[in-house]
């Protein structure tokens, strides 16, 4: 039997702000454990939460961006659960009536467009972080509340996604337009992007949903893609052996490539929502929802579309260059400076791209600035530099910092172009490979590139590369 998978998506979203949800604590990454908290985000007895206007904000935008139908009216629930992360004993949530709801996200997977449902986004706060530690007695947990209170958009999909394929692209997609906002700065190894992923198997034309399983703890899209993989393949062998699927949580491990078991599934009703007290509830005006949507910025789509029209980049170069912001500033930067779009998009998608990857760093921490890398063009575009020699000096500007022209007269690499210098080399290499000369002559045209990489050698890639062509040829 054909099997079809029924995914959908629970993204938990950190928001830019400066201060928490409910209080004044800072939201800054790092710090000594504990101090960034106050009685609001501990829980302690007789304190009261106050609504960060920030939060609602970039709620709004981010529900705009994501074409969603935004609430004149939503207020704040109490999600009642015991853990130790969870100071109050109850996170403060959205339940029955959220921030907004019926949105979509329009992906595109193997050159299909699709647009996926985006069910509701609701505003809620994050939970502390638990440190577990081995010791020798026995292990013991440690507890840090500063993440507690840290504002969270959650943004829940329809099951609409049919493919790991589909769910990676969903959520680089909604990463991309979160980060073109501003609302979040989407950094998943610091946890400020999470997703949990809801999926079920059924019969390929059937219907009805099966029993889903949701899976937790994947910190990248790759990580996300895998655990998908996996687990439609675990539930497809439970059912082709006649068992059945048991709704649970189940966590992703990584280093061993399989999902595990956690819990059994949680039910609405299992959390107890009512709403809390201590908030009133928003009433949200069209003006001010007018008011965001009029600062919405250019969104990845739209930028994709308009690289490929203003600048005739192909399809896929415009994606990769605007699937991050921060690359896609980069290339409008240098673009101005270089107008070669596409000489600009091959730098970009190649040696770039490689670097930042190699150093983990983001495009917009790079030591190559925009400026750099059209110095480096021109140097090239000039016949200055060889595009292997290009290559050789952004790795060194990569390393330093220094400038194209800098390094280029610091190391003499200046591009020989000079036709009476180049035939001497040519004369010698000619000499030295009669062999090659013959299979040349012979009708063997690959002969002619060995020639040239000898005369690059001799002369450490500085030739003239197109120059040396005509001369070997001239020659032979």
């Amino acid at each position: 039997m054909e099997y079809e998978a029924v995914i959908g998506l629970e993204v938990h979203a950190e928001l830019k702000t400066g201060s928490k949800a409910f209080c004044n604590c800072t939201t800054a990454f790092g710090g000594e454990p504990n101090t960034h908290v106050c009685p609001i985000c501990l829980g302690l007895p007789g304190v009261l939460p106050k609504i960060n206007r920030k939060v609602v904000e970039f709620g709004l935008k981010a529900a705009l961006a994501l074409n969603c139908q935004v609430a004149s009216f939503c207020k704040f629930d109490r999600k009642n659960y015991y853990y130790p992360d969870l100071p109050k004993n109850y996170q403060i949530s959205q339940y029955d009536l959220p921030l907004a709801r019926h949105g979509f996200l329009e992906i595109e997977v193997n050159g299909e467009k699709k647009k996926i449902g985006i069910a509701r986004v609701h505003m809620e706060e994050d939970a502390g972080k638990l440190i577990h530690v081995d010791g020798s007695g026995g292990g013991y947990t440690l507890v840090d509340y500063n993440r507690a209170g840290v504002p969270l958009l959650e943004i829940v999909s329809e099951p609409d996604l049919r493919s790991p394929a589909e769910a990676r692209a969903y959520m680089e997609q909604l990463k991309a337009v979160l980060e073109y906002t501003e609302v979040s700065d989407c950094k998943m190894q610091e946890g400020s992007l999470r997703c949990d992923a809801n999926v079920s198997v059924r019969p390929l034309g059937s219907r009805e949903f099966g029993t889903k399983t949701e899976v937790k703890n994947m910190n990248s899209f790759r990580a996300l893609q895998r655990a998908l993989e996996y687990e439609i393949e675990r539930q497809i062998a439970i059912l082709e052996s006649g068992g059945r699927v048991v709704q649970e949580t189940r966590g992703w491990d990584e280093s061993r490539g399989v999902t595990v078991s956690m819990r059994s599934k949680e039910e609405a009703h299992d959390y107890r929502y009512f709403p809390e007290p201590d908030l009133v509830p928003l009433v949200i005006d069209q003006e001010w929802i007018e008011k965001v949507r009029r600062e919405l910025p250019e969104l990845p789509n739209s930028r994709r579309e308009r690289l490929i029209r203003d600048y005739g980049l192909p399809p896929y170069d415009a994606g990769v260059i605007t699937s991050s912001k921060a690359l896609a500033d980069y290339f409008d930067r240098a673009v101005a400076l270089f107008p070669d779009a596409k000489q600009v998009s091959n730098w970009l998608m190649g040696d770039f791209l490689r670097l930042l990857n190699a150093s983990g760093l983001e495009p917009d921490a790079s030591p190559v600035k925009p400026e750099g890398l059209a110095e480096l063009l021109k140097l090239q575009q000039e016949g200055t530099i060889s595009i292997k020699i290009a290559k050789q000096v952004f790795e060194e500007m990569f390393a330093t910092g220094k400038g194209a022209r800098q390094i280029v007269e610091e190391k003499g690499l200046v591009q020989i172009s000079d036709a009476g210098e180049l035939a001497a080399i040519v004369e010698k290499v000619l000499a030295e490979h009669p062999q090659v000369v013959a299979d040349y002559r012979g009708g063997k045209d690959k002969a002619l590139g060995f020639l040239v990489g000898q005369v690059m050698k001799a002369t450490r890639g500085k030739a003239n590369p197109a120059l040396v062509n005509q001369l070997l040829k001239e020659r032979l």
